[in-house]
């Protein structure tokens, strides 16, 4: 077995165990700022006409899912030293999302659509159950993404750096073409996490 300060099997605890507050304040913030907003009156219509021109590309639900995948993937590559960071990277990140959907509640310009697929269908259904269309500006599911791999390629060659930004570029994609944000949403997602990652390795 593997006792080395930083072995393989250390850093999975460590992640974990940093995943334990980030999911607390997520999972206050998000649904909280989603059903607080699904009840207000006055909504915003942060995207642009032309917007709803893109098109519904079912398929890339599963790009769209693996948001969870790549959030992991520091675990294969930070040392634990850098776990603490990119954990506050993500609180940070979360709380200044729910403060900006807050002062800017918003509605999703795109009408939802279920597939007729009956795989497609229980996804889509079961995506549109947890996450109501409120939560848009900034999206946090780029946000997030964006900080995983700012984190990663910190640590990797050229070949796995070129992996893990194209794998962001899909999820950027995604985020679009299942229909659960706009152009608007993925840019200052983009831009909350450059800054918070930025801040967090200053401080």
């Amino acid at each position: 077995m593997n006792t080395s300060p930083d072995s393989f099997s250390r850093r999975v605890i460590s992640y974990l165990l940093w995943c334990i507050p980030v999911s607390v304040v997520f999972f206050t913030v998000y649904p909280l700022m989603n059903a607080y907003t699904a009840g207000r009156a006055s909504l915003y219509s942060l995207w642009f006409p032309a917007e709803l021109h893109i098109p519904f590309v079912p398929g890339f639900i599963w790009v769209y899912c693996s948001f969870y995948l790549i959030i992991l993937m520091p675990v294969l590559f930070l040392p634990r030293r850098e776990h603490r960071q990119l954990a506050l990277t993500f609180i940070v990140m979360t709380l200044l999302g729910g403060v900006i959907f807050f002062l800017f509640p918003a509605q999703l310009g795109f009408v939802r659509q279920v597939p007729e697929s009956p795989l497609y269908q229980t996804m889509y259904t079961t995506l549109f159950a947890l996450d109501h269309p409120h939560n848009l500006v900034p999206s946090l599911h780029v946000a997030w993404s964006c900080a995983a791999v700012l984190a990663v390629i910190r640590h990797t060659g050229r070949g796995l750096t070129l992996f893990f930004l194209l794998w962001l570029v899909l999820i950027v994609l995604s985020v679009l073409l299942v229909h659960q944000h706009h152009v608007a949403d993925v840019v200052t997602g983009l831009l909350l996490a450059v800054t918070v990652t930025y801040m967090m390795r200053k401080y």
